[in-house]
């Protein structure tokens, strides 16, 4: 069964970086596309070694003003 998961992207100098919140597992590559390849196999690579299986939960992203 495949898992549908989150991924927050932004853009950090020349790079993009990846989190996943489901997992803290964060991951960068030079444009979004690999940034999302990249985090997917971290993410793959994170849950075969820690042997944790990834329970569904509720993300909600938003922006707020200062």
């Amino acid at each position: 069964m495949r898992n549908k998961l989150t991924a927050i992207i932004f853009k950090e100098e020349n790079m993009y970086v990846a989190e996943n919140p489901e997992t803290g597992v964060a991951s960068q590559g030079y444009t979004i596309e690999e940034a999302l390849e990249n985090l997917k196999e971290a993410v793959e690579l994170y849950l075969e070694e820690t042997g944790e299986s990834i329970e569904e939960k509720e993300i909600i992203v938003t922006t707020f003003n200062l």
